[in-house]
């Protein structure tokens, strides 16, 4: 899939754009079903499938103080959209300038762009543009001035009620990762890159890839097995979530540290990806180091257990 910083990068060809605009956070059943209907749309013109989205959420701009964490970081959103068959992927900057531009003037600037829009496919309730100026109707409006269809695609259900990434966010932080991969239409996993930590794992025999998850929604306090996966390579892992209360500076941040089983490899800055699998206990402080050291050792074991199992 070709990543565009700009819609004018699209390569020049014959064949139209089919595009899928929203922000597509975790790439949920919601979003697969506008996504679906742009590759319906191209296969029957012959046209190419752009996903239109963002490199962050656009609270972070218009109204930070409601920025929600994210399901997946960019680089994972990207590999979804990837895999589901979208051959680009039009990733723009979500910046002050760009918050302040009219939703008639994006739709008329992506037009000219792209030099052809054949269809344009949204959740029947997505507004864009400078105070939400952008809605279907207006869609619908340029569409029929510049000649492409609009196809606005209404809420899929599950559980009863609309499947969207705020109840997916709310499920991974109570820890339901059967309800959040049902409504994602995939397992549940986290992703970050892997960051220097303090090396505490590691004097206490048990080294730990730490993952910075700044940004990203995590599931609550606990150890848990996972799968970790870094490209096509996979380790069963012993994973810790919460703020070591049995260690030195037990104020520190929440922390995910990840001991991959019989891993020994420098991976720093590389993205390590957390399918969970069962929740092993609670975190807890211990009375000592070496009660901590005794505990992650069987913690360790169960998860060998399972990856046996």
């Amino acid at each position: 899939m070709k990543v565009l910083a700009a819609a004018s990068d699209l390569p020049a060809g014959p064949r139209p754009v089919c595009a899928a605009i929203g922000v597509f956070d975790g790439v949920h059943l919601g979003h697969q079903e506008v996504l679906r209907q742009t590759l319906a749309n191209a296969a029957r013109h012959g046209a190419v499938t752009v996903a239109v989205t963002f490199d962050r959420h656009p609270n972070a701009i218009v109204a930070p103080e409601r920025v929600p964490a994210l399901i997946y970081p960019l680089a994972k959103k990207l590999e979804v959209l990837a895999a589901l068959g979208l051959e680009a992927a039009y990733v723009i900057r979500f910046d002050k300038v760009f918050s302040g531009i009219p939703g008639e003037q994006f739709i008329r600037t992506l037009a000219r762009d792209f030099r052809q829009i054949e269809s344009i496919c949204v959740g029947d309730t997505f507004m864009f543009g400078r105070k939400r100026s952008g809605d279907v109707a207006l869609l619908r409006k340029l569409g029929a001035e510049l000649s492409f269809e609009v196809h606005a695609m209404r809420d899929v259900t599950w559980g009863g009620q609309p499947v969207s990434s705020t109840r997916i966010r709310e499920a991974v932080r109570a820890g339901d990762f059967s309800a959040a991969g049902q409504m994602l239409g995939r397992p549940y996993s986290l992703r970050g890159p892997v960051m220097q930590g303090e090396r505490l794992g590691r004097k206490l025999g048990f080294p730990t890839a730490n993952l910075d998850v700044t940004g990203i929604v995590v599931p609550p306090s606990g150890v848990y097995v996972t799968e970790g996966q870094i490209g096509a390579e996979r380790w069963r892992a012993a994973v810790n979530i919460g703020h070591r209360p049995t260690l030195p500076c037990a104020a520190a941040p929440l922390q995910v540290e990840a001991h991959l089983l019989d891993f020994d490899r420098d991976i720093y800055g590389r993205e390590l990806e957390l399918a969970f699998l069962k929740k092993l206990r609670e975190e807890r402080k211990f009375p000592s180091a070496d009660a901590l050291r005794g505990q992650i050792a069987q913690d360790v074991a169960q998860a060998r257990d399972f990856a046996a199992a």
